[in-house]
């Protein structure tokens, strides 16, 4: 090859350093589409490209955000909008009128109880964490007292809730949270609550509506059963669930209504053999007929007060006795 040819000809270096690194071209098509994804969600690109550039920079990839979901309500076949919502909201006239006393059912005097109450109720019954609880909170009155606990000592008393090592690690963990975090208070903000050790938004939720008087549904397995029953929403996540069955009800009856379902998903319509016969809104219900719709028969299916037996609380309210609901017997007794 001629000498003036080589010398025009770029040295392999050369065309390297043209050529952009694959990391900063795969840093850049990736900012590109964080960009994208941020104007999507309704931020602006001022505000998505500074993090761009930084990470263009460095010669990392940029992860795109997540757009938030919004769930559309979607009626049941041929029932409109309008319709839907007329329907959702008598129901829960209803179950007020059937229900009037309805309360969480966990036996709570402030806020750190009722919180370690509702860790302790996931996969048993309220009864059973009602029964256990006395002995808990005599021994470690405060988040203070929980968080130096003795694990092992904790664990034994727990046992009868099931998952009693699990549980004692949430427990003690979040009162640690509350000491470290918000000075042995349980904070009365959502976001603050779930970041707690065993706390999601279901449990969060219990305790902003019953001990702080913030609107929240708790979308449990029965909650979640009765609304899918009634076709209030067809999703079966809990979080678009909550979100479907919110924009049904002004914000004010989320607590309420909470109550109201989950009283009913208890003593009437059980997940195998609903008491169609004996229901209340039966008229309403688009699944009536899954159960016993026999009068007689249904009448036998119905459980806690409904049915003449005791409720859950060992302390419930005064307007629950006064009902002629029974307190439940404690732990051990006949």
């Amino acid at each position: 090859m001629p000498a003036d040819e080589a010398a025009k000809k770029p040295a392999p270096a050369d065309e390297a350093a043209k050529k952009p690194a694959p990391a900063k071209a795969a840093a850049r098509k990736t900012a590109g589409k964080a960009v994208t994804a941020a104007a999507k969600t309704g931020k602006t690109l001022e505000a998505a490209g500074k993090p761009v550039k930084a990470a263009v920079k460095a010669g990392r990839t940029v992860k795109a955000a997540r757009p938030v979901e919004k769930t559309a309500v979607r009626p049941p076949t041929g029932e409109s909008r309008t319709a839907l919502v007329r329907r959702a909201r008598r129901i829960n006239r209803e179950l007020a009128e059937v229900y009037p006393y309805a309360h969480p059912e966990l036996d709570f005097e402030n806020p750190f109880q009722l919180l370690v109450a509702t860790v302790l109720s996931a996969q048993t019954t309220d009864l059973r964490v009602n029964q256990t609880t006395p002995a808990l909170f005599a021994r470690y009155p405060t988040p203070e007292d929980l968080a130096a606990a003795d694990p092992q000592e904790v664990e034994e008393i727990l046992r009868p809730c099931g998952f009693f090592r699990a549980k004692t690690k949430s427990v003690t963990g979040l009162s640690k949270a509350l000491v470290e975090q918000f000075g042995g208070e349980v904070p009365a903000r959502l976001e603050d609550l779930v970041k707690l050790p065993g706390v999601g938004r279901k449990t969060a939720f219990v305790v902003l509506g019953n001990a702080f008087g913030r609107p929240g549904i708790t979308v449990d397995t029965h909650f979640q059963r009765l609304v899918r029953r009634w076709r209030w929403t067809d999703e079966t996540d809990p979080d678009k669930i909550e979100a479907a069955v919110g924009a049904l009800f002004p914000k004010s009856d989320w607590t309420d209504l909470s109550h109201h379902v989950i009283w009913h998903g208890r003593r009437i319509c059980h997940a195998r053999k609903p008491a169609c016969g004996a229901c209340p809104i039966a008229p309403l219900c688009p699944a009536y007929g899954e159960g016993e719709t026999d009068p007689e028969k249904a009448q036998k299916l119905l459980k806690y007060e409904k049915g003449g037996f005791p409720g859950q609380r060992l302390k419930p309210p005064q307007a629950y006795l006064d009902a002629g609901g029974r307190p439940a017997p404690p732990l051990g007794a006949a």
